[in-house]
């Protein structure tokens, strides 16, 4: 059974601080947020101010939200009508994309601060078989029954901006927040400690894209590393805390660059009856799932083996997805694919040679049968064909396959320098440039690697045959 790391639309693809970008203007979201967990309800009043011009954007709010008004705050206060778009092809359906036209409805108008009034309420799971949702998933605005659980840019269930000529996500803002929740113990905010409150202000000066859990819930702390509703024991705690230090600081050796805050995990339950995946908006890493699928499966001998290089990929999206965001048609591919990458070599140093083994072969007999598009064919991310295999399975196999061909050393070279380029779009020109400079002494080995792994239909079945030539 294929059990895949989750999408961090994450993702897998937030704004983040780069050195390169530490100028960016970032949005300021300030107001109140009300919620009740039994009710199933948010009651919002909300400011974006700090707002980039933008000329072509979309403001993203969940569809479940019934707005009462938008209304402008800069330059001047007014009551602005609004339209919706039915053409947001970033959206993955739980938003709708709202706009400002101007008086003759031939182009788009955008204040410097929008203030929003809505309210939600959202189907409340018990925990009883009779009252579980069919699906649950990372877009879900998800109560059970002691949470209500959000993830920030795919919920969108604050305003989210998103610029249309340079494929950006504005998810990451700072904040000013009053939280609100009677029938809460304990309110979390992405970029904050958990608060023991119904009622709190929080704040973050550093963009954060807006994870919420909140609910009657308690949480431990310790190394440096949180964990909410944790439903494992103290000594499993402390094991747990310096795993995910270890993990750390493995990743900070291999690329120089350390984690900047200190890592949040939440453990929570789907709505649903069976699934159980990990999603990650950093500094906070989501595990989702019932018994064995849950932070308990770290510390079960049967299940650890697959479960640990789960949390390594997560821990991954700090570098592919936080301090390097991805976009573009093969976006999704490189933030997935290069964390996934990094699990594959932690588990390899850390973990287990033949736990590694086990899941490199676990890839390639479940791409049997698949036929990829090279990456220097992807148009779209429609030319994934299965997104699953593609971005799991097929593309970590093509960069073990070329860390083959250029050596360990060289492969870490590269990742850094991926991090490290500023660029406007994640491209396919983009990750060749990337390497050409990694290779820059040896042009020749750059066009076989394009040759044989880049630009060719048959790149699959070479990346197998160097893999398990190497192995």
């Amino acid at each position: 059974m294929k059990k895949y790391v989750v999408f961090a639309f994450s993702q897998l693809l937030f704004w983040s601080i780069t050195p390169f970008v530490a100028q960016e203007k970032v949005p300021l979201l300030t107001g109140k947020v009300k919620i009740s967990i039994a009710e199933g309800t948010f009651d919002c009043d909300l400011t974006l101010q700090n707002i980039p011009q933008l000329e072509n954007y979309f403001l993203r709010l969940n569809s479940g939200m019934n707005i009462l008004h938008f209304k402008s705050v800069k330059p001047d206060e007014f009551m602005i009508y609004y339209d919706k778009s039915l053409y947001d092809t970033l959206s993955t359906g739980e938003s709708n994309a709202y706009f400002f036209p101007t008086n003759d409805r031939k182009s788009k108008f955008l204040p410097e601060a929008v203030r929003v009034k809505y309210v939600g309420k959202f189907p409340v799971v018990a925990d009883t078989i009779e009252d579980y949702s069919r699906k649950d998933w990372k877009g879900n605005i998800a109560f059970n029954h002691n949470s209500v659980r959000t993830d920030g840019m795919q919920t969108a269930w604050y305003p989210v901006l998103y610029d249309i000529e340079n494929d950006k996500i504005y998810e990451h803002v700072r904040y000013d927040l009053e939280i609100v929740c009677e029938d809460c113990s304990t309110l979390y905010v992405n970029g904050n400690a958990p608060v023991k409150a119904t009622h709190a202000t929080l704040k973050s000066d550093i963009p954060q894209e807006l994870t919420l859990f909140c609910g009657d819930y308690d949480f431990s702390e310790i190394g440096e590393t949180y964990i909410l509703n944790p439903g494992i024991t103290d000594e499993q705690i402390r094991e747990f805390s310096e795993l995910i230090n270890t993990y750390k600081a493995f990743y900070t050796q291999k690329l120089s660059l350390p984690f900047d805050q200190p890592v949040t995990f939440v453990q929570t339950t789907p709505t649903s009856r069976k699934d159980g995946w990990l999603y990650v908006s950093y500094p906070t890493i989501v595990s989702i799932g019932w018994g064995e699928n849950g932070l308990e499966s770290l510390f079960d001998p049967r299940l650890q083996n697959w479960y640990r290089p789960f949390i390594a990929h997560e821990l991954g999206h700090y570098y592919f997805g936080n301090y390097k965001v991805f976009n573009a048609d093969l976006g999704d591919m490189m933030s997935e694919g290069f964390a996934e990458y990094l699990a594959l070599q932690l588990t390899k140093e850390l973990i287990g040679k033949e736990v590694y083994t086990k899941l490199i072969r676990t890839k390639i007999e479940d791409l049997k049968g698949f036929n990829p598009v090279p990456f220097g064919k992807v148009r779209s991310a429609s030319d994934y064909n299965d997104r699953e295999l593609y971005v799991y399975y097929y593309a970590p196999l093509i960069f073990s396959a070329i860390e083959k061909e250029i050596g360990e050393e060289r492969m870490w070279e590269w990742l850094k320098t991926i991090l490290m380029t500023p660029v406007r779009f994640t491209n396919y020109q983009f990750l060749v440039e990337t390497l050409e400079k990694t290779l820059a002494d040896n042009p020749k080995q750059l066009s076989a690697i394009k040759a044989t792994y880049f630009e060719t239909k048959h790149a699959l079945k070479n990346a197998i045959k160097t893999v398990e030539k190497n192995e």
